[in-house]
């Protein structure tokens, strides 16, 4: 069947037959280990010749229900993965559907009508443990399975979550371990959030990994109130306070690193939710060309952050990589002979040579408070986290006039935007007219992941929605994602920046004193040729970094 739909060629199958004779191997083992057919064609052709349907369990996200609608030792006993349920009829995944001892086996141990898919080998041992744990796996599920189908109590908080001054009682508890490996498996799938969610009915993990989230084995809903406690004693939040929102902070060593967790903690309906952040320290290792500039926009960017002085602000929403961004600049001019100073809620990375101050609102040490002492150091750059209101706007315009070169970020969504932004926080026109070198605004787009990047060929509505004319694309490198571990099948792995940069000139600073509005200042950065966040997605999806779809998701609040 192989050799008949072209999969292999009978070159192919003369070579594995000579080696065969050597190695006893079966010829079908041998064609797979050659590299001349994938595991996933050899599933297709049993699937098409036992008359079954082939499903790739790589590319599913099974429900707790039907996982839970085949027990354990009976998926490990006949090496089969429940792939739908309802009440009339379970679909069961095998590798092989021609071995009668499985099939009979699964038929007696259903109740009700069992229909048979056909999935690669590779494919079912891959579900089998993430989602019933391996056999030597230390993973969350391995963990959760263990604690379910032990007899663990844990109405003793003390027994499993140590006590209220925050010492561990007894190291290897299993609440104790469960959380730590939940911290530990997000860090090693690069997560940048866990989310932690009680549900009417489940206690929902979440971890967010390039910008999307993706859901985890979930823990029983009884284990909801110690996973809770556990957490909250690790960030030194009250566990008698159920009724207000608190904020902490966890340290942890992962790997021989460490990383903070920025812990908050909000009452919901079916209890607490848990949301932490996750801030490697040291993970921050990024020129510009990583942040995803194209060579025209970083050479001007560069002669930008190497001005003496003004301030150049970079805009975006929430989780848009604006801090990153700004870390990355003063990466860059960060030399022996300039004096840098930070101000930021919190410190998020450390960087040799620079001298970072964390903001305290309980004890009045706020961003104006903090700026207005700091330029008493004598800095020539100033990174300030962000611009909240106008004493610190203010202070900010009036340290970037008087010889000092200010970073900042504002929440607009355009680059246009961040002057009316100012404006309507209360600067006046004339300053920020005269402050002004430059304003980004940036968007984060998942790369294409490096090992499973294919060629592919978008359809027209995909061309037009970038604004690309399909007649125009001839040197184009299309490209998408497969999925592989190496991306946990997503066809992606990591995030760079789509920018548009508006840099300011005198005309421009003549229609900011008038105060005009956003609209005829976008106009006017379009003569001067910037390009909008889309179209700079779309050079992006022309050399083949991402795909059409993430550049439309990122900006689909772009007007044009």
């Amino acid at each position: 069947m192989l050799v008949d739909t072209g999969v292999v060629t009978n070159e192919q199958l003369d070579a594995a037959r000579v080696e065969v004779e050597s190695t006893g191997e079966g010829v079908v083992d041998t064609l797979v280990k050659q590299g001349a057919v994938k595991s996933s064609n050899v599933a297709q052709a049993k699937a098409s010749y036992y008359g079954n349907e082939y499903v790739n369990l790589s590319e599913m996200r099974l429900t707790d229900e039907v996982i839970k609608s085949l027990p354990r030792h009976i998926v490990k006993k006949y090496n089969a993965v429940p792939v739908f349920k309802d009440e009339f009829t379970m679909r069961v995944a095998v590798a092989d559907p021609s071995d009668l001892d499985i099939i009979d086996g699964l038929q007696h141990s259903i109740s009700g009508a069992v229909e048979f898919m056909v999935t690669s080998e590779e494919d079912l041992q891959s579900a089998i443990g993430r989602y019933y744990g391996g056999p030597k796996d230390d993973s969350v599920s391995k963990l959760i399975q263990d604690i379910t189908e032990g007899d663990v109590d844990i109405g003793n908080l003390d027994a499993v979550g140590g006590k209220d001054d925050g010492n561990v009682v007894e190291a290897d508890a299993p609440i104790i371990k469960l959380v730590n490996t939940i911290i530990v498996d997000a860090f090693k799938l690069r997560a940048s959030d866990i989310h932690l969610e009680p549900l009417a009915a489940k206690f929902r993990v979440r971890y967010r990994i390039d910008g999307m989230l993706h859901e985890m084995k979930s823990p029983p809903k009884r284990l909801q109130a110690a996973i809770i406690s556990r957490l909250k004693i690790q960030a030194n939040l009250s566990i008698a306070e159920k009724r207000i929102p608190q904020d902490g902070r966890i340290q942890a060593q992962v790997g021989g690193k460490t990383i903070d967790l920025r812990v908050s903690c909000l009452p919901t309906n079916h209890g607490e939710s848990i949301v932490m952040r996750i801030l490697d320290k040291e993970g921050l290792r990024l020129g510009l060309p990583e942040l995803g500039f194209f060579t025209d926009d970083q050479q001007t960017f560069e002669k930008l952050i190497s001005l003496p002085d003004g301030i150049l602000l970079v805009t975006g929403p929430t989780g848009s990589g604006k801090t990153t961004t700004l870390y990355s600049c003063l990466n860059f001019i960060n030399r022996p002979d300039r004096k840098i100073i930070t101000v930021e809620d919190p410190v998020e990375y450390l960087l040799a040579g620079i001298n970072q101050v964390q903001v305290n609102e309980t004890i009045g040490f706020t961003f104006a408070r903090a700026l207005r002492s700091m330029l008493r150091q004598s800095p020539n750059v100033v990174m300030l986290g962000e611009i909240r209101d106008l004493e610190t706007a203010t202070i900010a315009i009036n340290a970037s006039l008087t010889g000092h070169l200010v970073f900042s970020t504002l929440h607009t969504n355009d680059a246009p935007g961040a002057v009316t932004r100012l404006i309507d926080i209360g600067v006046k026109p004339f300053l920020v007219a005269s402050s002004t070198r430059a304003l980004m605004a940036q968007r984060l787009v998942r790369k294409i992941c490096k090992k499973c990047a294919a060629p592919y060929e978008p359809t027209e509505a995909e061309l037009r929605s970038l604004s690309i004319d399909p007649n125009n694309v001839g040197n184009a490198t299309f490209r998408k994602g497969k999925g592989c571990d190496n991306c946990n099948r997503t066809g992606y792995r990591g995030r760079f920046g789509i920018f548009e940069v508006f840099v300011i000139d005198d005309e421009t600073r003549k229609l900011i004193y008038q105060k005009v509005t956003t609209s005829v200042l976008r106009a006017r950065a379009r003569e001067m040729g910037m390009r909008t966040l889309r179209e700079d997605g779309a050079r992006k999806v022309l050399a083949g970094l991402t795909s059409p779809d993430e550049v439309v998701r990122a900006t689909v609040g772009d007007s044009e």
